[in-house]
């Protein structure tokens, strides 16, 4: 990098970071730190409910999935809107009126403290997890392109968050938000701008777009009822539904965002925002990848995306291997690029498309072959290196490719996507471990509050997350695709969690003892699905949900028709 993205880089995170410290002076109790004194407004919150879930595995990982895949992952995003209604009509009414810190509250309140344990727990190694892969995703992909050392990137991302998160809680975090969201779409605005004022002058936005269609890059939407399909129409209004149900209803990464409103009209507002913008904005990053990929149809990417592990083969006795693919693929893509040239001059005359067509396929086959090769090649050459390269396509086009500010701009997009979603994170788990653990496992009923002690306490596990968080990401290994890591992890456990709160909203006459053998029963057949099965994860939220719900339904009833046998404890 320049001077010049140095200097782009270092003002706008430094920026943001001033600018949340300084706007969340003073916070100095619970109410403060964890529901931001209840004073954030709508655009705030909406900004904010985004940014949370836009981690920088969704600017690093989004448009490599759709290079390599198309924008069928576009339909994962498809029963959020009607979620958000849902989470609005439904959710936030009663969090409100409860006036709980934390949406597992809730669970005592209508339950026990068990179900009010078991759905913290559950929600602490999720998220806990997931932000392990929030720091490690732009720290090992940055380390490779930028050369830098990856421990040190991933202490150094994990510090800064763990710093301004501490600092000023829930407040930092969603004010820092706004201003990240906003460098995000804008620097990806810039890039996709770019990609196309740098394709080739006869190649319009039309002609873009029926490449990409001609090469099944533009497959919006599915409607094949197909189980084992991880991205379908049905798959995303069902599964997808589920998710973003249990993610922004109950998962408190996500509740404590909009909790943070001043009123339920501006939390309703804030989800509402979401609802509409979520879609539109992963249609955008999806697209940009689509526009990476016809752009490299005429402008040759390289034989291996992760160029430090092609270095590494280079350097190894592969190296002649290496050379030998490197000049197929030459001569591959420059076949390619003609075909992609003769479709594009042929597009308007539909006998002569469809010919030019079946070559544009059968050419960028043989280069998808050599690319193919070229993966196994670095799998032989360095063993336990991962050979799927789609994360590293973005940033690679980034730095190739933007001209100078740019590509300090987008990395500043990228560390400020990591810095939103792990502060929330971490504002998250901290805030759980200590309302719905430590203060209900260690606080005598009847006390007084101890309000220093609680915010101390809670910065504290704010402080400890952040240490496990930089911990598992220092161990972690890159999977074949960052966004579907998360969003498989969610899925694991989220269709349980939202069960808990179905059954808690809607099924008024289930007690606490059915609902939580339910619960437990079907996050151990949601695990077994996982390992054993090649269902789409889409569903593992739907069957987690379902089977809660239905056998609640089952023990309560045994429990009724036993009279008690054991079973009956407190509930409503």
């Amino acid at each position: 990098m320049t001077s010049l993205d140095w200097s782009v880089l270092v003002a706008t995170i430094g920026f943001i970071v001033i600018y949340g410290a300084w706007k969340s002076r003073g916070v100095a109790t619970m109410e403060s730190y964890v529901r931001g004194d209840s004073s954030l407004k709508w655009p705030t919150i909406g900004l904010s409910i985004m940014a949370t879930q836009a981690s920088a595995i969704t600017f690093l990982s989004t448009p490599g999935q759709a290079y390599e895949d198309g924008m069928r992952f576009v339909q994962f995003y498809f029963g959020l809107p009607l979620a958000m209604v849902v989470i609005a009509a439904v959710f936030v009414p009663i969090y409100y009126r409860l006036k709980v810190y934390t949406a597992y509250e809730y669970l005592e309140h209508r339950f026990d403290h068990r179900v009010r344990y078991l759905g913290a727990v559950l929600f602490l190694i999720q998220r806990g997890l997931a932000a392990g892969i929030t720091i490690y995703a732009p720290s090992i992909i940055l380390s490779s392109i930028l050369g830098w050392p990856l421990d040190w990137l991933i202490v150094a991302i994990g510090l800064l968050v763990i710093a301004y998160t501490v600092s000023g809680g829930t407040r930092a975090v969603s004010q820092t938000q706004k201003q990240q969201m906003i460098v995000m779409m804008g620097g990806m605005i810039v890039a996709a701008v770019v990609i196309v004022w740098r394709l080739p002058e006869n190649v319009s936005m039309p002609a873009a777009v029926g490449l990409a269609g001609a090469l099944d890059r533009m497959n919006v939407v599915s409607f094949d009822l197909d189980l084992d399909n991880r991205y379908n129409f049905w798959s995303g209004m069902t599964g997808g539904f589920f998710l973003a149900l249990s993610y922004f209803g109950t998962d408190q990464s996500q509740v404590q965002r909009y909790l943070s409103g001043r009123s339920v009209t501006e939390s309703r507002l804030g989800l509402l925002f979401n609802g509409m913008f979520k879609v539109p904005m992963q249609f955008l990053i999806l697209f940009i990848g689509v526009l990476v990929f016809v752009f490299h149809l005429f402008q040759q990417p390289p034989l291996f995306f992760n160029q430090a592990a092609l270095e590494r083969v280079e350097a190894s006795s592969h190296a002649p291997a290496l050379h030998e693919l490197q000049a197929r693929y030459e001569t591959a893509f420059a076949t390619q690029r003609a075909a992609a040239e003769a479709w594009v001059a042929a597009r308007e005359d539909a006998a002569v498309e469809a010919v030019a067509r079946e070559k544009l396929r059968t050419a960028a086959a043989a280069t998808k072959e050599i690319r193919g090769e070229a993966k196994t090649l670095v799998a032989t050459a360095l063993p336990g290196t991962e050979t799927k390269d789609a994360d590293y396509v973005f940033v690679s086009f980034v730095l190739r490719y933007l001209p100078a500010g740019l590509v300090g701009l987008l990395i500043a997009v990228i560390l400020c996507a990591a810095m939103s979603s792990t502060a929330s994170e971490l504002n998250a788990l901290g805030s759980t471990s200590t309302i719905d653990l430590y203060k209900r496992a260690f606080g005598k009923k009847g006390a007084p509050a101890n309000d220093r002690r609680d915010l101390l306490v809670s910065k504290g596990f704010t402080v400890l997350w952040g240490l496990v968080a930089i911990g598992f990401a220092s161990f972690a290994s890159l999977v074949d695709n960052l966004i579907e890591a998360v969003n498989i992890l969610g899925s694991i456990f989220y269709g349980t969690v939202l069960g808990l709160f179905v059954v808690a909203f809607f099924l008024k006459r289930v007690t606490a003892t059915p609902v939580l053998l339910a619960a437990l029963v079907a996050q151990a057949v949601v695990a077994a699905l996982f390992f054993a099965s090649e269902l789409g994860f889409l569903w593992f939220n739907v069957v987690g949900c379902a089977i809660v719900v239905v056998l609640s339904l089952l023990f309560e009833a045994a429990r009724s028709f036993g009279g008690g046998g054991g079973l009956a404890i407190r509930g409503e």
